[in-house]
């Protein structure tokens, strides 16, 4: 077998042509060759090989009014997560001097909303102008966005907003019914043309097929312009939830779906989300290589469970990957 061939001429030049059935495609290939290609993408867009590492922090915990299937915080589901008040800046800006201390170049803050409203705005945007005096890159997700709220907090000096599709269009009925895809959708736009960055991924293990695995990929790929980050989560079940059951998705196949990410959206940060804490240090690495440039880091995500620092530090002293530095 020769490994010539899909060096030839990178996929990644041609990224809005991707549709659906070419994605299958990049699936159907053999593994070593999609992760070469992926790998080559990868080193001639990012060519330090260095890890961006983010922090999250839940600053609004529980009470959500959405039935995403897979969340904790989801107030109709009994999983033992208590509804809380929005975190105060002091609090936010101590956790986010750890993370930096602990080299995380970029603060994330998650509130448990079903959109942000017009009275907390004040608030989350004093949030991010006293992370931002810290240094660090800042990045929120907070639910949906009116243009307004989009274009305040652009001017506040949000770096990144996110807002994940989840899964594909055709597949996203069977997880979430209390927000349509389009709904997503403008968020997105509204964010983009605010001209902030835009962080948008999905999840796997859903129950979903490869097609829609595709699908969602087919979404990102031919966003204009794509987005600057691209987390891709693996299904963390959680007791009292409707995927509480759900099998582990393969770990080929999401490797796969991280080499397929790195190839068609090339100049993105791919970032390997949750569901590290279940994964192998091997089956990482083999993600590093496929092009996962950047990680959550810290023991929390969300309500879930992530790698301890001083594992992630290891781990990725042992590959000889460098960690991103900070911008300022």
């Amino acid at each position: 077998m020769s490994i010539a061939t899909p060096l030839a001429e990178p996929a990644s030049t041609f990224t809005s042509r991707w549709t659906v059935d070419s994605i299958l495609g990049l699936y159907a290939r053999p593994f070593m060759d999609l992760l070469l290609e992926a790998h080559l993408v990868y080193r001639q867009h990012f060519p330090d090989l260095d890890m961006q590492l983010s922090t999250l922090l839940t600053i609004k915990v529980g009470g959500c009014p959405e039935d995403c299937h897979y969340c904790p915080q989801a107030a109709r589901y009994h999983t033992g997560v208590k509804a809380k008040k929005l975190l105060s800046p002091t609090v936010v800006v101590q956790a986010a001097k750890a993370a930096q201390a602990a080299g995380a170049t970029r603060y994330c803050m998650g509130a448990a909303w079903r959109e942000l409203k017009d009275r907390d705005l004040p608030k989350v945007i004093e949030l991010v102008r006293q992370v931002k005096d810290l240094g660090m890159e800042t990045c929120m997700t907070l639910g949906m966005l009116t243009e307004a709220q989009a274009e305040a907090l652009q001017a506040a000096g949000l770096d990144y907003y996110n807002h994940n599709l989840d899964t594909s269009p055709e597949f996203y009925g069977e997880i979430i019914t209390t927000r349509t895809y389009e709904e997503r959708l403008t968020t997105l736009r509204h964010v983009a043309n605010a001209g902030m960055k835009v962080c948008c991924g999905g999840i796997l293990g859903l129950g979903e097929s490869r097609q829609d695995r595709a699908g969602m990929l087919a979404v990102l790929a031919t966003m204009s312009p794509q987005p600057q980050s691209v987390p891709i989560n693996h299904l963390m079940p959680v007791k009292g939830t409707p995927l509480g059951e759900m099998p582990p998705l393969d770990p080929f196949e999401f490797v796969r779906t991280i080499a397929i990410a790195r190839i068609l959206i090339p100049k993105a940060r791919v970032r390997l989300s949750a569901g590290r804490a279940n994964m192998s240090d091997e089956l990482q690495a083999l993600c590093f290589f496929a092009g996962a440039n950047s990680i959550f880091y810290g023991d929390k995500l969300f309500m879930t469970e992530n790698p301890a620092l001083a594992h992630d530090q290891a781990l990725l002293n042992s590959l000889g990957i460098t960690c991103q530095k900070a911008q300022r």
